[in-house]
């Protein structure tokens, strides 16, 4: 979802409702876990309301993550671990 403008997101999220269960969430952020979820829920990096142990998340809150630059920097650090994953798989290949 790099380089995606919020007029791309809203096309790409149209057909999911204005208010998203933590299920759908984690589908529009590429199928993150359900703890990595609660952990931006609970930290407050997406807005949402809890109702009786259910999170409801305005679909806006997250598209607002998705462009902010605490998302950017996690992309790189992702980015970065599996790049360093895949330099041990190659040397242990050599040995």
């Amino acid at each position: 979802m790099n380089n995606m403008t919020r007029k791309d997101l809203k096309i790409l999220f149209r057909e999911y409702p204005d208010v998203v269960s933590l299920p759908e969430m984690c589908t529009m952020m590429g199928g993150i876990g359900d703890s990595t979820a609660r952990k931006l829920l609970r930290s407050g990096r997406i807005k949402s309301f809890l109702i009786r142990s259910t999170y409801y998340i305005p679909k806006k809150c997250v598209i607002d993550y998705l462009l902010s630059d605490h998302y950017k920097m996690y992309q790189q650090e992702l980015k970065h671990g599996i790049a360093v994953s895949e330099d041990r798989s190659v040397k242990e290949d050599t040995k």
